[in-house]
């Protein structure tokens, strides 16, 4: 039998469109826009100015902290202006605008495809240069990989848990990676193994991928403490928590830490991005991005430079059809409707999703019924329909006291919701007023 995780989910169609498609490396746009802010937690500092020439992979915005990342350019040219630019978000953003002049890489950067299996750096040596090359989970959260991979003092790292899920429905980018870079991020997970000290890896795969499975099972054979799990197609398997249930049978604590229970959890994105780093020396300036949608003419997985609009990206796959009604940056369940389309590519961007007129339109809400369908589908096994009953009347030491902070934003509650309620929209709101109480009371 196969495994997954005990309490909710929820299985929706699937709607792989850009299954198979080979990754394609789009063509150098001629001008990139690159936010400042690509990561949680602390805010960059610029070290560019307007007339500054830069090459590939130069170091354009520095970490503002610990908890941080360092920006590399992803082109080479001349730095046009710094400025706010709208970004995925809606909102203004500081960004390098940076014409593109070629194609010139910083000469440190090992370019061959010659697969560099041997790890020559230290556990520490390793902490520092997925540091330097800014390498975030590239699962959708953006955390800095090198504040996961510093094991604190009093706790023990016993497991390397690989994301290897992808759970949304449309996406296939990391699908696409595992075919194709199969052997880079095995090497990426021993780098991965090293830096965390453990002996023992595991990769959770959903059953709708054999083909992955089968290869990476192939590969693992040639690399110790490396295993392949395959597990039940269930959404939100992705969400670390309840890929470490799947996996490992242990319970992350409410408000606990993968950590906790003795695991580092990282996308398999990320570990090919941390191969590159290590045993390459490239930052991350560029990811796999998969333009997909119903109406899309030819749905693709795209290698594309950070900064690039994402206007690009949608012309490169057809272009934007007639009956368009949403343009969402991510997948359907966890990704966030674009207010316009000329906004760059992330570290953070999965995919474009392109959902027809028809589809995008919001139902009326309706009361709720009583049902507990969202209680059933919770992977957190909270109570969505009192959360957002609570935030509606500004109850936020009931919201507090029910676990929103808990919430995972998965969606599974408004996507089984027979009322059409918005509850995960609710839930957020609930979540950023508890989150600010909480730092005023710490304050204090």
């Amino acid at each position: 039998m196969l495994k997954t995780f005990p309490v909710g989910g929820v299985h929706p169609p699937e709607n792989k469109f850009s299954k198979g498609k080979k990754i394609e490396t789009l063509p150098l746009p001629k001008t990139v826009t690159i936010p400042t802010g690509q990561h949680i937690g602390a805010p960059t500092k610029v070290v560019v100015k307007r007339g500054d020439e830069v090459k590939v992979g130069q170091l354009i915005a520095q970490a503002g902290g610990f908890v941080s990342a360092n920006i590399h350019s992803s082109v080479s040219g001349k730095v046009k202006k710094i400025d706010e630019v709208f970004d995925s978000s809606g909102y203004r953003r500081t960004s390098i605008i940076i014409d593109v002049a070629g194609d010139e890489w910083m000469e440190t950067i090992d370019r061959s495809d010659e697969l560099k299996k041997d790890i020559t750096l230290s556990k520490e040596e390793i902490v520092k240069k997925v540091s330097e090359m800014g390498i975030v989970g590239l699962g959708g959260a953006t955390f800095p990989s090198h504040v996961k991979l510093s094991i604190p003092d009093g706790k023990k790292a016993e497991h390397l848990v690989i994301n290897a899920v992808e759970c949304e429905p449309y996406l296939t980018a990391d699908h696409q990676l595992m075919m194709e870079k199969g052997e880079e991020i095995m090497v990426g997970i021993s780098v991965l193994m090293k830096a965390t000290g453990v002996n023992k890896a595991i990769i959770g795969i959903e059953n709708n991928k054999p083909d992955a499975i089968e290869h990476l099972t192939k590969l693992s054979n040639n690399y110790n403490g490396i295993e392949v799990v395959a597990l039940k197609v269930q959404y939100p398997q992705g969400g670390e928590k309840q890929l470490i249930k799947a996996v490992l049978n242990r319970e992350v604590p409410s408000g606990g830490l993968p950590l906790d229970v003795g695991c580092v959890v990282q996308n398999v994105g990320t570990a090919f991005a941390v191969y590159e780093a290590v045993q390459k020396n490239k930052p991350l300036f560029e990811r796999v991005v998969s333009v997909t949608g119903k109406s899309v003419k030819q749905p693709s997985n795209f290698m594309v430079r950070v900064g690039t609009s994402t206007d690009v990206l949608i012309e490169a796959a057809g272009g934007l059809p007639e009956d368009t009604g949403k343009v969402v940056s991510g997948g359907p369940m966890m990704g966030k409707a674009l207010s316009r389309t000329d906004v760059p590519i992330t570290k953070g961007s999965s995919g474009v999703l392109i959902f027809k007129e028809e589809e995008s339109k919001r139902e009326k809400i309706n009361p709720c019924i009583r049902c507990a369908k969202c209680v059933t589908v919770c992977p957190m096994g909270l109570e969505p329909y009192l959360l957002m009953t609570v935030t509606e009347k500004q109850n936020y030491e009931k919201v507090e006291e029910e676990r929103a902070l808990d919430c995972i934003e998965c969606g599974s509650c408004s996507y089984t919701c027979p009322a059409t309620r918005p509850l995960l929209d609710y839930i957020r709101l609930g979540k950023a007023e508890v989150g600010k109480i909480i730092r005023q009371r710490n304050q204090k």
